[in-house]
């Protein structure tokens, strides 16, 4: 944990010192490479706050340089996401949480991400698997909803309401903040987050067998 003389002070210091640049110097472009990186967490939560104030009365333009999804989407006002070195998606951080385009954005902003052929209100996927979605399209389309979304069963429902419906096997379990995270394989590679009350009920553990469901209503489907 940063002290008075720790890491963090050091890191505020040149952060404010960077964003109020004095007189006829102010530049004109501001570069910040990884400018939380070297913080602990709870230093960073506090660095990261005061960055975000700063930046927002800074009158030039700053270009931030990170690796966290989260200094991204609490920062900018635009990302540009780059994979391989190449750009992939770029936009404001809302609209690319709402709408990841490659599977690796998908897993920053924590959603299960699919991509078909959309017809009407489904979405046909390479191997032939059908996803129910509300929105009406067609062509190439990406089908996307979060972890959350996902309702396990040990037997096969029969009285749900959900348009979608997977057979799967538990490959792995996790926590994840307050929640258990379920790794599935099966008709459908998903992940499923459930409280760890629901997980010992239905009894988890890796090569579990199970039935993921989904409703329509809880997926987002959007033109690839």
């Amino acid at each position: 944990m940063a002290g008075a003389h720790g890491p963090g002070r050091p890191h505020r210091r040149q952060a404010a010192q960077a964003l109020r640049w004095p007189g006829a110097t102010r530049p004109r472009l501001l570069l910040l490479d990884e400018p939380l990186a070297a913080l602990d967490a709870r230093t960073r939560l506090e660095v990261r706050a005061q960055l975000r104030r700063h930046l927002a009365e800074f009158e030039a333009v700053a270009v931030l340089v990170t690796h966290d999804p989260l200094d991204a989407m609490v920062l900018a006002d635009r990302l540009v996401v780059v994979e391989h070195g190449r750009v992939v998606q770029e936009g404001a951080p809302s609209d690319i949480a709402r709408r990841p385009r490659t599977d690796y954005i998908a897993q920053l902003v924590g959603l299960n991400l699919y991509r078909g052929q959309a017809e009407g209100h489904t979405v046909r996927l390479a191997g032939g698997l059908v996803l129910a979605t509300t929105e009406d399209l067609s062509g190439p389309a990406f089908v996307a909803f979060p972890p959350g979304a996902v309702t396990l069963y040990r037997d096969r429902p029969s009285g749900s309401s959900a348009r979608n419906l997977w057979r799967c096997e538990v490959a792995g379990l996790e926590t994840h903040g307050d929640q258990i995270r379920a790794d599935l394989t099966g008709e459908l590679a998903l992940a499923a987050d459930l409280t760890t009350v629901a997980a010992a009920e239905l009894d988890l553990h890796p090569g579990a067998a199970v039935w993921a469901t989904v409703k329509a209503a809880q997926t987002h489907a959007y033109p690839a």
